[in-house]
């Protein structure tokens, strides 16, 4: 058994209290500590992973630097602690119970029945384990997704309860978060439901060591009393969870409220530093004390869930801070942008940003905000399928080849500019099968690209099955559409941008995965000062 320590943070009452966050923010203080931690998210639905699932169902799919398809609170765990996840930080019951199938039909089970207990519940303890073993880490902190007391959820309650057990005293505890809801009516906060919620996770062998509870007023002594008598722990183990202004003010709430402490002293660790949160603090400075304000329109086809594009959001905050700006993010559909109201709907943007996305809705709408973008030299950034259609945009209003397309949406197109890569074409399986994590690019000298990085070589995370055609690069490099990022091994293109136009990139990759709060994306920082200086000059020539 290994040194390293276990947390497990379970929820109740309801979905959607914000586990990814405590999670991420307990670890952020535990990490100012000078403790090695990660986090890693257990999911219980039986998908292999979120790669095949619509945006609507469970918001965006994170990918990792060795392309695993991960839940979007991975992003979260990157962002506050900067440390690098990878296929081990994310766990479903679909993976689970492949690996166990692919086990018995292999024979390794030697003829006994396969059950959840032991067979699936083993799997589960393994895989928890897994990043503890490699002895980089202090401290796992393992988010158990849903809700206590879901039936997809049983097996790994079981595991969990399990592994405890296995630990032994102070190797592993259970912070359980729940809901204090304020009821008007009565005009009162009420504890009922924690108190369910927690005797729920009791029936399960499992006692809560820590509460966190979410809470829309401040939770006073005497219910913190109440909570710590019927919910069986210490009352300085009970923290309050208020809601807060951005989530980058959670870990020192948190902090105020003693998670850190207490949680270190039930793990017998010593508690004798206080965490160095300076930079975070600084940050949060800058993120709440703008000298301006610009507004960026996201042109996307699932703009109705904010969740859709997490990281692009969060990577905007981090640019933001970075040049002192306020980013307001207005969100536009494009199934609802044409040719005809285009200049209504974009007009008062400082600049535009047409995000990823898969399948032909909304395609043309994308398009059209290129084509404003481009030709009101207002600053413009292309993300995946929106660096694609900056390619469509340009070959149809340049180069003057009206249908060309991507073969994604037309495979009949006479001018495929965009179309699947070699490797992909005999590929019948969604899941898994795209050219996913982290690839080499190298930049064009002397390139806006390379002005922005500081590098020549650089590394980004994909996601993606098209690809620029290379057929048509010298046309389009003699028109004004210069690649300025190649794949060094295959010579795809990564980059594209326009050096004629105030700021104008197209990328294959998802710079906004990599984006921190200590290390805010080169890209968005530069795309973000871009848009600045094009409002200012706006502003001054409407004075002038």
């Amino acid at each position: 058994m290994s040194d390293t320590k276990y947390i497990f943070v379970t929820g109740g009452v309801t979905s959607s209290l914000g586990k990814g966050i405590i999670a991420a923010s307990l670890a952020k203080l535990l990490q100012a500590r000078g403790y090695r931690t990660t986090i890693q998210k257990l999911d219980p639905y039986i998908n292999v992973d979120p790669g095949t699932l619509n945006p609507y169902e469970h918001g965006e799919c994170y990918v990792t630097d060795d392309g695993a398809e991960t839940d979007l609170d991975l992003g979260h765990y990157e962002r506050f602690l900067n440390v690098r996840t990878s296929q081990a930080n994310n766990v479903t019951t679909g993976r689970i119970y492949q690996s166990v199938i692919e086990k018995e039909r292999r024979g390794e089970f030697l003829g006994k029945t396969v059950q959840v207990v032991p067979h699936i519940t083993n799997e589960i303890k393994e895989r928890i384990q897994i990043l503890g073993n490699s002895g980089d880490y202090d401290i796992i902190i393992t988010e158990i997704g849903g809700t206590v007391g879901d039936i997809e959820s049983l097996p790994y309650i079981e595991a969990v309860r399990q592994l405890l057990w296995e630990l032994g005293e102070h190797n592993g505890i259970v912070i359980h978060l729940t809901l204090v809801p304020f009821l008007s009516a009565a005009g009162e906060l009420k504890t009922k439901p924690t108190q369910h919620s927690v005797k729920t996770l009791m029936e399960s062998g499992i006692k809560a060591d820590i509460l966190v509870c979410r809470t829309e007023h401040n939770i006073s002594e005497d219910i913190k009393e109440k909570l710590a008598l019927f919910c069986n722990v210490r009352k300085e183990a009970v923290i309050q969870s208020i809601d807060a202004s951005t989530i980058y003010d959670v870990p020192l709430l948190m902090q105020e409220e003693g998670l850190d402490t207490v949680t270190l002293e039930k793990l017998a660790l010593p508690n004798d530093t206080e965490p160095n949160l300076d930079q975070w603090k600084e940050f949060l400075n800058r993120h709440k004390n703008p000298k301006d304000k610009v507004t960026i329109g996201l042109i996307g086809k699932y703009v109705e869930l904010p969740d859709s594009y997490k990281s692009i959001q969060e990577a905007f905050i981090h640019a933001g801070a970075a040049n002192e700006v306020d980013v307001e993010v207005k969100s536009i559909h494009s199934e609802h942008l044409t040719a005809k109201n285009i200049d209504k709907k974009l007009k008062g943007l400082d600049g535009i940003l047409v995000a990823p996305g898969f399948g032909e809705r909304g395609i043309e709408g994308k398009v059209n905000a290129v084509k404003y973008a481009r030709e009101n030299n207002i600053p413009f950034l292309g993300i995946c399928l929106g660096m694609q259609m900056a390619v469509i945009e340009f070959a149809r209003t340049v180069l003057g080849l009206d249908k060309s397309n991507s073969t994604e949406m037309d495979k009949e197109t006479p001018d495929p500019v965009i179309s699947l890569m070699e490797e992909q074409k005999s590929i019948t399986d969604m899941g898994g099968t795209m050219r996913l994590g982290s690839w080499d690019c190298h930049l064009k000298e002397g390139s806006l690209v390379e002005q922005v990085y500081g590098s020549s070589d650089i590394e980004e995370r994909h996601r993606h099955r098209y690809e620029f055609n290379n057929k048509y690069k010298e046309q389009m490099e003699e028109a004004g559409l210069v690649a300025s990022g190649l794949n060094p091994k295959t010579g795809l293109v990564e980059v594209v941008e326009i050096p004629s136009h105030p700021w104008f990139v197209g990328v294959q990759y998802h710079p906004e995965y990599k984006s921190t709060v200590a290390s805010p994306h080169p890209l968005f920082v530069g795309f973000v000062k871009a848009v600045l200086t094009h409002k200012q000059k706006q502003n001054n020539a409407s004075l002038a």
